[in-house]
């Protein structure tokens, strides 16, 4: 049923806790995961050099290389097959537009589970995601305290 699970991740342990559910569905569907981490663009600094501005960004791009691939390892070392993917743009429309144009099956990452006033201020990639998303997701709400 599900052949490609994507994972997006930002680097904190409240995204890495979907791993959990999405190696489950991989390993039960026979699936592929694909780790996904979008970077947002540098904002544009008048005090800095274009070269300064594009040496971070490629330092920015190889710490998330190395992080989805630190990610990777043991979800490889359970025999599940792990892709990585790095992107660049607004994190909710980038990982609607890669799981559409990829054939993704389904969409695993968890959530702060916000409600209320900071849901509506805030936003989240989880709920834009839902609402832009055409593929299944499965959201988790974070298990333990989470700092806002």
């Amino acid at each position: 049923m599900y052949k490609r699970i994507v994972v997006p991740l930002d680097g904190s342990p409240l995204a890495e806790q979907a791993l959990t559910h999405a190696t489950a569905q991989a390993e039960r569907f026979e699936a592929e995961i694909i780790l996904l981490k979008v970077l947002e663009p540098l904002p544009e600094a008048t005090l800095t050099s274009p070269a300064s501005v594009q040496r971070a960004e490629q330092l920015s791009a190889q710490l998330a290389r190395d992080y989805l691939e630190r990610i990777a390892d043991p979800i490889r070392d359970e025999d599940i097959a792990v892709e990585i993917a790095l992107l660049e743009g607004k994190p909710y429309v980038e990982i609607v537009r890669f799981a559409a144009e990829t054939e993704i099956d389904m969409i695993v990452m968890s959530t702060r589970g916000h409600s209320g006033w900071s849901r509506w201020l805030l936003g989240s990639v989880p709920d834009r995601l839902v609402r832009g998303a055409t593929v299944p997701g499965l959201l988790g709400q974070c298990q333990e305290a989470c700092e806002d």
